[in-house]
């Protein structure tokens, strides 16, 4: 598989989770504080909750319905409930497009 188009760049707003679907993938894209871009796994690993419908501070998301707080650079809850990670996805960005591969995941180490 080879990355493809998510959205376009200015379809972000700052510290503001966007979901697409990529590949039957839901993933929540964010365009973080610092303008950086990230990808993770869209689905809460506590409640089955779509984290894009969550809140955006500084480099996490937390999950709207019961607070667990996943990183955006490495996809591991920083507090519970949740004790499992969402997967974080590599992004390239080519001009104005947001580019991801359902199929790689980002080095977090």
């Amino acid at each position: 598989m080879t990355a493809q188009k998510a959205l376009s760049l200015s379809d972000l707003t700052q510290d503001t989770a966007v979901r697409v679907e990529i590949d039957g993938v839901p993933m929540a894209v964010v365009l973080d504080s610092n303008g950086e871009v990230h990808a993770i796994g869209d689905t809460c690993t506590h409640g089955d909750i779509s984290l894009s419908d969550g809140f955006v501070e500084g480099e996490t998301l937390e999950c709207w319905a019961h607070g667990s707080a996943f990183s955006l650079r490495t996809g591991r809850p920083l507090n519970l409930p949740a004790y499992e990670p969402v997967p974080v996805y590599a992004v390239t960005i080519d001009g104005n497009d947001v580019l991801i591969d359902p199929a790689v995941l980002k080095d977090v180490n």
